[in-house]
């Protein structure tokens, strides 16, 4: 049975991460990728405006990692990490957390978001996808595993959130 359900979803805030919220992020880090981040990954994030947690009566469900570049006046904004707990997953959660994610990268001056994804990934790429990311190219071997990524690219003046 599923914890989390339509009916709770209108109860989820999503908000800057912060230190307290870091042990969470890392156990859903460790149960939903092969090749997890370390703590000290998230800790070089914790002050970026694009690091947002989704949490339900102070529970952290998701977490989005992404920065902001500086890059000749056309900043890039990078989606570095994100995921949802197994029994969150299906409600919209990661989508909100991304569309979040890119007003905030879009508020700290990004034109440009980019970010990697396993190809194999196909939930995600459809998630991507659905906000406007277009795949820019395939990286061989990008993975620890030997597995390619695709680069995806969301052109922010163009981009429309919900």
């Amino acid at each position: 049975m599923r914890e989390f359900d339509d009916a709770l979803a209108d109860n989820v805030v999503i908000r800057q991460a912060d230190r307290a919220d870091l042990l969470d992020v890392l156990r859903i880090e460790r149960a939903c990728f092969s090749e997890p981040w370390p703590y000290s990954a998230f800790e070089l994030f914790v002050d970026e405006p694009a690091f947002l947690v989704a949490t339900r009566e102070n529970e952290v469900l998701g977490y989005v990692v992404a920065d902001v570049m500086p890059n000749h006046g056309n900043d890039i904004g990078h989606v570095k990490d994100l995921a949802v707990r197994e029994d969150a997953r299906g409600n919209g959660l990661g989508r909100r957390l991304l569309v979040q994610s890119l007003a905030a990268m879009t508020i700290a001056g990004a034109t440009v978001v980019k970010l990697e994804v396993r190809v194999s990934n196909d939930p995600a790429i459809r998630l991507y996808r659905s906000v406007g990311f277009e795949s820019a190219r395939r990286i061989p071997g990008y993975y620890g595993n030997g597995e390619d990524a695709y680069i995806m690219v969301l052109d922010l003046s163009e981009w429309k959130s919900d």
